[in-house]
């Protein structure tokens, strides 16, 4: 939608102000604005052909106007530029990153990161299984015809599968399996752990101990088993922050909004529509798609590792936000998160 200068620049303080007071903006509050130099009645006339356009309303009658989705939605498209951080204070976020930390500190410390500088909820969509990186495998037997796999991965996920076995194994045999296994496999990720255990399993059985072959099998069963189940979780921080935000305050509004972090699959679905997007991602009120989300705003931005994106690092707050600044710290939290979990990977 493309507006002219004047209407342009009426909508754009309206919602600056809105941002910043929280309250319905009147024609004579915006007439005495100095970037306008316009008199009330022209300013009237201009916030009247907005709401014709449905890009503010009123939220009562005699009130002034409040932007809606489709005011932010060109505010943010037009209008917006992130904000900048200063050398020093982006220095400081950056050693707030630890590369020695394992992966799974390093998530959480985002999500944690993002929701303190903005004081709203941080989210952030971990790895799916198949692109985290293997790092242990042990075997216990349980019976002469079941044996209980237990898959460790680097970022600390841990996942059990009790696996039928026709071969009575020992303990000691078990524990040269896994051992085998470890040292064959460690460091890798799960895709390509999955394809190697496939090119090992079709060597000739000459060629490998039977008891390693039947490790290779039940590791096989088990990385199978989780890859179809690929999808990534999703950590929410700081959720309890926006219990202190006027514009949600609604007790049904909060409890639609808690429900959804609790399932998450709604917000799941939603992140991970951001992984495609090249940079950062505004979802705002029923762009969404989902009810619970209707008087928020979502602003999420892909994280990546060895070149790959493996995830989504967001913000969840009210609609009337600044959005520059917000903007800005999911911006660039994703991108020292990126570098952070790329200096661990080359460890």
């Amino acid at each position: 939608m493309a507006l002219d200068n004047r209407s342009e620049t009426v909508l754009k303080t309206l919602v600056k102000t809105y941002i910043e007071q929280g309250q319905p903006v009147g024609s004579r509050t915006l007439s005495k604005l100095p970037q306008l130099g316009v008199s009330s009645a022209t300013v009237r006339n201009v916030m009247s052909d907005l709401e014709e356009l449905g890009l503010i309303t009123s939220p009562h009658t005699s009130a002034g106007r409040i932007p809606t989705s489709q005011g932010y939605r060109l505010f943010v498209d037009s209008m917006v530029r992130a904000s900048t951080i200063d050398r020093d204070h982006l220095k400081e976020l950056a050693s707030k990153f630890d590369s020695q930390a394992d992966p799974a500190a390093l998530l959480a410390h985002a999500s944690d990161m993002v929701s303190e500088l903005t004081q709203f909820a941080g989210v952030v969509v971990l790895p799916s299984l198949s692109a985290t990186r293997f790092h242990q495998l042990e075997f216990m037997r349980l019976s002469e015809s079941r044996v209980l796999a237990i898959l460790v991965t680097d970022d600390g996920r841990v996942q059990n599968r009790v696996l039928p076995t026709a071969d009575g194994f020992s303990d000691s045999e078990l524990v040269e399996a896994a051992n085998f296994f470890n040292h064959r496999y460690k460091g890798n990720t799960l895709d390509d752990v999955r394809r190697f255990v496939v090119r090992d399993m079709q060597q000739d059985n000459d060629e490998m101990h039977r008891l390693n072959q039947s490790a290779i099998k039940a590791a096989n069963d088990i990385i199978s088993e989780e890859d179809s189940n690929a999808g990534g979780d999703v950590v929410v921080s700081g959720e309890q922050k926006l219990l202190d935000v006027p514009d949600l305050c609604q007790i049904e509004t909060l409890q639609k909004l808690f429900d959804t972090f609790k399932t998450k699959r709604d917000l799941l679905d939603l992140l991970d529509r951001s992984m495609k997007a090249d940079g950062v991602s505004v979802f705002i009120g029923e762009e969404s798609g989902y009810s619970a989300l209707g008087e928020c705003s979502v602003i999420a931005s892909p994280y990546e590792a060895d070149g790959k994106i493996l995830g989504t690092l967001g913000v969840i707050g009210p609609t009337r936000m600044a959005y520059d600044e917000v903007i800005s710290v999911v911006d660039i939290t994703a991108k020292l998160l990126s570098q952070a979990l790329n200096a661990n990977a080359a460890k």
